[in-house]
């Protein structure tokens, strides 16, 4: 089969949707090179190494407009290089893909913002709308990246459930390796870290709800002062946050690392190793990638009850309601006070982890291509 993908994240997103395309196409070229496969962006970088072909924008006007090229003009290379599939890898297909041969595979993380429109753009809203709609109408299977996904295709765009293929994700592969301790120790103390440290990561928005961290940090001052380290950007919500931590006297007790630092994505695991948790409450998430990324770390999780949480982190977490910060407080303790139970929940995580390796990963997708041959 020749299979095509919408590479742009690939080379221009560092974060989850980038890592979900370059783990994905990596694992199907490692462990079905019988194929071919070709990426197309809107621009080669140098954030993806590949001897994979990459086809970017040819004509003149396609290098100009490079938005337009990937949301439409593409459509006339899709069939040009005479592909056999071609898959969106976030959310969207090229308008008009229906009209050629190429049979197409989309890629649904999430429909978060239908369920929080408020905390978005209205512009932005109608945007991902209107590319949505389109693909999971078009499209001829839709891959959801947990089954609390495929509820909500079903639910909000009524997309037929016989349609949606439901492919768990992977991690990078660079989780998967223990850290001796000396070099933990060694990371620590090249970022001038604590000895014990709670960590979150992920976005500074109000979904992913850090203030309710830091409001059971706040309950818990006397009784337990693990520092918290925290490893994502934000403006408004953050700045909110750190209203909240002055008034309460804990500003010291929360690092936060982007303002000092640049990690380097190899030491990555090393941060997730050091922490005593991992501290995840969020509201709602499509699959909730730090959680997996800890459970390959050995790195105790907590997370929320509900959404997609338990298909992640399954019996390797311990589970809060993220609207009570007494919840996540008493969660907090457990960790400290019980090593016992940190232990166990180290071994279950790494074997919970088995589940989404990215060579599972890709056989479940290249089952869904070869259903389309």
């Amino acid at each position: 089969m020749k299979i095509g993908f919408d590479a742009k994240r690939a080379f221009q997103n560092n974060t989850g949707l980038g890592n979900y395309s370059r783990t994905l196409i990596s694992s199907l070229a490692t462990d079905f090179p019988g194929e071919e496969y070709l990426l197309f962006a809107p621009r080669q970088t140098n954030m993806y190494p590949t001897n994979l072909p990459v086809i970017l924008p040819g004509k003149k006007i396609h290098k100009w407009l490079k938005s337009i090229w990937r949301s439409r003009w593409i459509v006339e290379d899709l069939d040009r290089y005479q592909l056999d599939i071609f898959h969106g890898l976030s959310h969207e297909l090229p308008f008009g893909i229906h009209t050629t041969r190429v049979r197409s595979v989309v890629t649904m993380h999430d429909l978060i913002f239908e369920r929080y429109p408020q905390q978005y753009n209205p512009i932005d809203v109608l945007t991902y709308r209107r590319k949505a709609r389109y693909a999971c109408k078009y499209a001829d299977l839709v891959v959801a990246i947990s089954q609390q996904t495929k509820d909500d295709l079903v639910t909000y765009y009524q997309v037929p459930e016989e349609k949606i293929r439901v492919v768990y994700q992977s991690c990078d592969p660079i989780f998967e390796t223990l850290r001796p301790t000396g070099e933990i120790a060694a990371f620590r103390q090249r970022y001038q870290l604590p000895g014990q440290y709670f960590l979150y990561v992920g976005s500074l928005i109000e979904r992913k709800n850090l203030l309710g961290i830091v409001t059971a940090m706040n309950e818990l001052k006397g009784r337990l002062d693990v520092p918290l380290v925290v490893l994502g950007s934000g403006k408004k919500y953050k700045e909110k946050v750190k209203q909240y931590l002055s008034a309460h006297q804990l500003t010291d007790r929360v690092i936060f690392l982007n303002e000092h630092s640049r990690l380097e994505n190899e030491e990555l695991p090393l941060l997730y190793q050091g922490a005593a948790a991992l501290l995840y409450p969020s509201l709602f998430e499509g699959f909730g990638i730090p959680i997996l990324e800890a459970l390959w770390s050995g790195t105790p999780v907590i997370t929320s009850t509900g959404s997609c949480f338990s298909e992640t982190a399954g019996d390797a977490a311990l589970y809060v309601d993220p609207l009570q910060p007494s919840s996540i407080a008493q969660a907090m303790q457990q960790i400290i006070n019980f090593p016992d139970l940190a232990a166990d929940l180290r071994k279950k995580g790494i074997l919970h982890a088995q589940r989404f390796t990215p060579s599972k990963c890709a056989a479940a997708m290249m089952q869904v291509y070869r259903e389309l041959k």
